[in-house]
C-alpha cells in the first residue's frame, strides 16, 4: 500500500461529496470522486484505489449492484457502503454482496475515519500465504485468487477467498463467528453473525464432497467453526 492511500468516493450528493473529500484530504489521503455508478466503476478500474466509499442511492442505479459488479470483476479493495438505509436486512445484503463495512447516514466523520483506518490496517496486516494450499481435494492459490477442485476451476468471490485465507492461517483452531466477522469484515462483536454462517455454507459447497455432511469445515456447536488439519 502506498504511503498515502487513495480513497475513491462514489456519492451523488455534491455537498456530502465535497465534505468527505476535504476531510479525508486533511487526514492525509489521496481522494478521487465520482457521482454515478458508471463513473465510479471507471474510476475504480483506472486508479486502483486502496478503499472505496460507496453510496447506495446513485442516479444511475444501486451502489449495492456496483459493489457486486466490482467483486465479480475480481476487485479486492475494502468497500464501505454509506446509506440512509439502516435495517438489518440492508446491512446483511451489503455484506453478503461483498462490502466490508456499512455506515448509516447521518454518521460522524470520526466514526467513518475510524472505520477507514480499521479496514486499511486489516488489509495491510493480512498474512501472506506462499504457494497453493490444499484443503481436501481443493487447491487454493491465494496469490492468483484461484480455487480448483479435482482440476476444475470454481467461481469464488474476493470475500470467500479472504475468509478461506483466515481459516487456513488458523487451521485446526476453533474460530468464533464474532472473531471471523472482526477479522474478515472488520466488525466488532455481535454484528450480523449470520453473514458468517452464510459464507461458511458457500465455502462448504466448494470444498466438501458432501456439503450437508462436512468433513473439512466443521461446526463446533456453541463455539464457531474449525477447518481441520487434513
Amino acid at each position: 500500500m502506498s504511503e498515502a492511500p487513495t480513497i475513491l468516493i462514489v456519492e451523488d450528493d455534491a455537498a456530502m461529496r465535497r465534505g468527505l473529500e476535504d476531510n479525508l484530504a486533511i487526514d492525509g489521503y489521496k481522494v478521487v470522486c465520482a457521482s454515478s455508478m458508471r463513473d465510479g466503476r471507471v474510476a475504480a478500474i483506472k486508479i486502483n484505489p486502496d478503499l472505496i466509499i460507496l453510496d447506495v442511492m446513485l442516479p444511475d442505479g444501486d451502489g449495492i449492484d456496483l459493489c457486486k459488479q466490482l467483486r465479480a470483476e475480481g476487485r479486492t479493495e475494502p468497500i464501505i457502503i454509506v446509506t440512509a438505509k439502516g435495517a438489518e436486512m440492508d446491512k446483511v445484503s451489503a455484506l453478503e454482496t461483498g462490502a466490508d463495512d456499512y455506515v448509516v447516514k447521518p454518521f460522524s466523520l470520526r466514526e467513518l475515519l475510524a472505520r477507514i483506518h480499521a479496514q486499511l490496517r486489516r488489509r495491510q496486516i493480512q498474512e501472506p500465504l506462499q504457494g497453493p494450499v490444499r484443503v481436501g481435494t481443493a487447491e487454493i492459490d491465494f496469490k492468483s485468487h484461484r480455487l480448483t477442485r479435482d482440476g476444475r476451476d470454481l467461481e469464488v468471490t474476493a470475500k470467500e477467498i479472504e475468509l478461506l485465507r483466515y481459516l487456513v492461517n488458523h487451521r485446526g483452531e476453533v474460530i468464533s463467528r464474532d472473531t471471523l466477522l472482526a477479522a474478515v469484515w472488520g466488525h466488532g462483536s455481535g454484528i450480523i453473525t449470520r453473514t458468517v454462517d452464510n459464507f461458511i455454507v458457500r465455502l462448504r459447497k466448494k470444498l466438501e464432497l458432501d456439503p450437508a455432511n462436512p468433513q473439512l469445515l466443521l461446526t463446533v456447536h456453541g463455539r464457531g467453526y474449525k477447518l481441520i488439519r487434513k
